[in-house]
């Protein structure tokens, strides 16, 4: 059962759209990574699905469906008067004492982080928190834009687990954006390549191929080599 239908989907001018005539499907419980150089229509695609920018075509999703949405980044300032347990309870009443310590469990942080400065904390933690928020009202799919962009690479790894583990554990369906192949492998069912429009659309083992990427990120990006699980590394064009 597909949760969400994109069908000729076109975003901006007609002289120069930033997506043009784009279809595709996620079934539901699915996780779809989207990959692409920068300006390609990344950002602008999950836009469109959560009819925050005009578009013509169609956006269908599944009845009753409910959104959790993630972005990449938001900018605190270190000093801002707010603690992580107030930044919770702004989400309303569902933000029960019992809820925000369910979500803490979720997302893998202890509960004396509910007393500190939402400004302070790293931005590690800032993400979890950020996806503890997107998932207090109980959704059917998150979407994630480059969910790991200003985290260090240690904690990189750890905040896709998490991820798989609330996708495996509440059985959700995740749209994510990253320029990480490896994660792309390991993570993703499916993926789409993005540039303006669609260029290829499948498993990764299929479509992460040389001359996808080259095709996908054009002939300005060196080539690197990508150990994926036990097989035999492949040579791709780098994100």
């Amino acid at each position: 059962m597909d949760i969400l239908t994109v069908r000729d989907l076109t975003v901006g001018k007609k002289s120069s759209p930033v997506i043009e005539k784009l279809d595709f499907s996620v079934a539901q419980g699915e996780t779809l990574a989207i990959i692409g150089p920068n300006g390609a229509g990344k950002t602008t695609l999950f836009k469109a699905l959560l009819g925050l920018t005009p578009y013509s075509g169609s956006v269908t999703w599944a009845p009753n469906v409910k959104i959790g949405y993630v972005p990449q980044r938001m900018e605190i300032e270190t000093d801002i008067p707010l603690t992580v347990e107030e930044f919770f309870k702004l989400h309303g009443s569902v933000a029960t004492p019992e809820k925000i310590r369910e979500i803490l469990n979720y997302v893998q942080l202890d509960t004396p982080i509910l007393k500190s400065g939402f400004g302070e904390i790293s931005v590690g933690q800032r993400q979890r928190i950020l996806v503890g928020w997107s998932i207090m009202d109980n959704p059917n799919v998150l979407l994630f834009d480059e969910p790991t962009a200003d985290v260090d690479i240690f904690g990189q790894e750890s905040i896709y687990k998490m991820i798989s583990h609330l996708h495996k554990t509440l059985g959700l369906t995740v749209i994510l954006i990253s320029h990480d192949l490896s994660i792309v492998y390991q993570y993703a069912n499916n993926v789409l390549c993005l540039n303006h429009q669609k260029l290829c659309y499948g498993i990764p083992d299929e479509m992460l191929q040389a001359e996808h990427l080259q095709s996908l990120y054009g002939g300005e990006r060196g080539l690197y080599k990508h150990d994926h699980g036990n097989e035999k590394a492949h040579n791709h064009t780098s994100s």
